[in-house]
């Protein structure tokens, strides 16, 4: 699930992040008017608070009952002449969907915009099987003429700015128009209808199954999900096995904490419910469906303490709100899943020995946990996972109490706390830099390589106060 940015350290790909000054003030001002647009339409559904509790009620006991519900959604996609196939693993997944590509003798696929097939690598699979994959989703589009991951994950391209993107369009695609969005826009319209026109396998993903129908629901802004489903003659849906709802009811409820959330909108341009091949009184639809169920390690999470991290949505609010996304950017946390909801997920799919720095990209300040519209509780999974990553890192628990023990009584002794202070000025001066220790000696070496950390006052608190009410007595007294 890593994005392609090389092996580039933690701390280089936050630093990247930070210097990266039109992203952060890209990233700064969506959150701004995301989180706008979402309280403002949250208002007008009533109380927020109970459609925030009625979703999370869904999607706790869709997943208490998740096997009955996939069991329900398969018979129905099968009696509606589709074909379900449950991918343990990702590779499972790419192989079968390689194989269906093949059997059509398919050039070309156009795909909607799909978090899933990023999680399982599907456009890398296909070509190297020989077929052409084009991502239909315009922020999508660009990323893939730029072979740039996503950093969002409503809005992909979001760290790209309009003169970035014609600089892509000209230099792959011959583009010699100006940067304005209309022409821009225009352009990749123009470009994308011949690929949706000659294109012989169509794939989207899925953010609600309806478990009743074995209907697709798709929620797009730009109408390239409607040209996906419906010209191509075989059409292939990849799920994870978590986005499933068991009612057309269930659905409408989501829908409408997912467009408010994500970006504040009553609705979005198009919800789309498909329900696999074309039945022969039907004159639209594909010939051949499938519907392929991705696990990829989700199914491990089911019955933990972390279950209802598989509530999520996909509406990105935690990202929207998040100060540590706000400065780094999607591309910083390595993982298709950016934010808080990508800091606890990621690790749970991919492990920790890739990922145990995710969870410390975060503040606990608990907007992401506040903002969330199926009520994940974020930062207390975040501070779960410190504690788990902490229990399999201890290296020498016995040698770690007697440095605990001598700090508490270091802590706990004024005069030897106010003898190390002193010490700790002068003994700090020579990694001193602008009033912050650069690269720390002994423990302080692994703090400072990811943190910022004051150098020690000139002066302590007390003597600061002590002259402070010195100089007020004397200004008294004069």
């Amino acid at each position: 699930m890593s994005v392609k940015i090389g092996d580039v350290s933690y701390k280089d790909r936050i630093d990247k992040g930070i210097e990266n000054d039109f992203m952060r003030q890209a990233v700064s001002s969506a959150q701004g008017r995301f989180r706008k647009g979402r309280l403002s339409q949250a208002e007008e559904l009533g109380n927020w608070e109970d459609w925030r509790q009625l979703g999370s009620e869904i999607r706790t006991h869709t997943l208490e009952n998740i096997d009955y519900y996939l069991h329900q959604l398969s018979e129905q996609v099968e009696k509606r002449g589709g074909n379900v196939f449950f991918a343990q693993t990702a590779e499972e997944a790419n192989d079968y969907i390689e194989n269906v590509v093949k059997k059509k003798q398919a050039k070309k696929v156009v795909k909607t915009k799909s978090m899933v097939t990023e999680e399982i690598g599907l456009n890398e699979a296909l070509e190297k099987s020989g077929a052409e994959v084009v991502e239909s989703d315009l922020g999508e589009w660009i990323l893939q003429l730029d072979e740039d991951p996503p950093s969002h994950i409503v809005t992909p391209a979001l760290h790209k700015n309009r003169q970035q993107i014609r600089e892509t369009f000209a230099e792959k695609r011959g583009y010699d128009k100006t940067d304005s969005p209309e022409e821009l826009a225009a352009f990749a319209r123009e470009q994308l209808r011949q690929d949706f026109l000659t294109a012989d396998v169509g794939i989207t993903g899925c953010n609600f199954a309806i478990a009743e129908s074995g209907a697709i629901t798709l929620v797009t802004n730009e109408g390239n999900a409607e040209m996906v489903t419906s010209l191509p003659d075989t059409q292939i849906t990849v799920m994870g096995m978590e986005r499933l709802v068991p009612t057309w009811e269930d659905m409408e409820v989501l829908v409408s904490l997912l467009t408010r959330a994500a970006v504040g909108q009553k609705l979005t341009s198009y919800i789309t419910a498909y329900t696999g091949a074309r039945l022969e009184e039907e004159i639209d639809g594909p010939d051949d469906y499938h519907l392929v169920i991705v696990d990829n390690g989700r199914s491990k999470i089911l019955g933990t303490e972390f279950q209802s991290a598989l509530h999520c949505i996909r509406c990105a609010a935690c990202i929207n709100v998040c100060p540590v996304y706000r400065h780094v950017g999607g591309h910083a946390y390595n993982s298709i899943y950016p934010g808080p909801i990508g800091a606890v997920l990621t690790p749970l799919l991919d492990g920790y020995d890739d990922h145990k720095e995710l969870p410390y990209a975060s503040s606990l300040c608990a907007a992401c946990t506040e903002a969330c519209p199926v009520k994940i509780p974020l930062h207390e999974q975040l501070i779960r996972h410190r504690e788990i990553i902490v229990e399999k890192e201890k290296k020498s628990p016995v040698s770690e109490k007697i440095m605990m023990k001598g700090f508490a009584q270091w802590a706990s002794n004024p005069a030897a706390y106010k003898l190390s202070t002193k010490v700790a000025r002068t003994a700090l001066k020579p990694w001193t830099k602008d009033e912050f220790v650069e690269n720390g000696p002994g423990p302080l070496k692994g703090w400072t390589d990811v943190r910022d950390f004051p150098a020690p006052g000139k002066q302590s608190f007390r003597a600061w106060w002590s002259e402070r009410a010195k100089g007020e007595k004397q200004n008294a007294n004069s």
